[in-house]
């Protein structure tokens, strides 16, 4: 007899079940696990996330084996989502699809352009063609980069003339320009959402950041140029959140100095991996700059997008 599959709001007692089934997602679909538990918990608690209406988990027999949860603050008419599943469950993920689809219907209101976004690796564990039957397309693409921090021979990182570096520490000011810089230099960027300081600090659980990882580039006459956003909490790697620099000094090495200091910092810090994300699409060049510091593809996800007219 198939076990029933019963679907019901996650709550934060779930976070260890829910870590252990995307960690068996991350397996099969990237090789090893990635997820840590405390981004998981970070998610269940965010205080923009209601997870009674906009969180499902999907039991096969009482085990975890799909997992959706949705958010809407990234500005009118879009709706984010995460969607997980295991293998062979196919049923279990269309009808977590179909429960995120009403509710960010709902969630959009009556906006006829509105759309709902998805992430997914680009050999996701659901297949691709139960989203297209759906009516989602793919629109962007983004990879996942990673090299060791320090290799033999390699020059310590020297700074553009003139071009100074302070840590945000405990600054609160410096805090704020930092999220100023990073709403400046990616306010181009595909899927940037403008976030007012709190709202972004709870977007991207900042406030549990070390604010020492995080540091400010300075020019002579042209004052904060540049921001370095790193975080140190991640079990795999180093990561690389935000690497913004100024449109108008742009060009000038600023961009290759600031990864070639966060490699030396992760380094010191006995890391041996550092990774970023980076949209294959932005026209800045950021991902020639990656390449050739050295940063090779891990794994790469594309968005999926479908529009949500309010009638389904």
């Amino acid at each position: 007899m198939t076990d029933t599959l019963t679907v019901r709001p996650a709550g934060p007692g779930d976070a260890a079940d829910i870590c252990a089934l995307l960690n068996a997602v991350d397996v099969i679909e990237i090789g090893r696990p990635e997820t840590d538990l405390g981004s998981v918990e970070a998610d269940l608690h965010h205080p923009r996330v209601h997870l009674a209406t906009d969180s499902w988990l999907a039991l096969q027999g009482g085990r975890p084996v799909a997992y959706a949860l949705l958010w809407a603050d990234s500005g009118p008419g879009r709706v984010e989502g995460d969607h997980y599943v295991l293998p062979g469950h196919t049923g279990a993920a269309v009808r977590l699809l179909e429960l995120m689809e009403v509710r960010a219907r709902r969630m959009a209101g009556p906006d006829r352009a509105a759309v709902l976004r998805l992430q997914l690796n680009v050999e996701p564990t659901l297949h691709p063609g139960v989203l297209a039957r759906r009516g989602y397309r793919t629109v962007r693409r983004h990879q996942v980069m990673t090299r060791p921090p320090a290799r033999a021979g390699e020059p310590a990182p020297r700074p553009p003339a003139g071009l100074a570096l302070r840590h945000c520490g405990t600054d609160e000011a410096d805090r704020r320009r930092a999220h100023a810089l990073v709403e400046e230099t990616f306010a181009a960027h595909f899927g940037h959402v403008e976030r007012a300081y709190e709202p972004w600090l709870d977007h991207l659980d900042a406030r549990n950041l070390d604010w020492t990882l995080v540091w400010i580039a300075t020019l002579p006459a042209l004052g904060d140029v540049a921001v370095l956003l790193t975080r140190d909490d991640h079990t795999s790697m180093g990561w690389i959140s935000h690497l913004g620099v100024r449109e108008d000094v742009r060009g000038r090495g600023i961009g290759g100095f600031l990864l070639r200091h966060g490699f030396a910092a992760y380094a010191a810090r006995g890391r041996d991996t550092v990774g970023l994300g980076v949209d294959t699409g932005n026209e800045t060049g950021a991902l020639a700059l990656y390449e050739a510091h050295g940063m090779r593809l891990h794994y790469a996800v594309d968005t999926w997008e479908l529009r949500l007219h309010p009638q389904g």
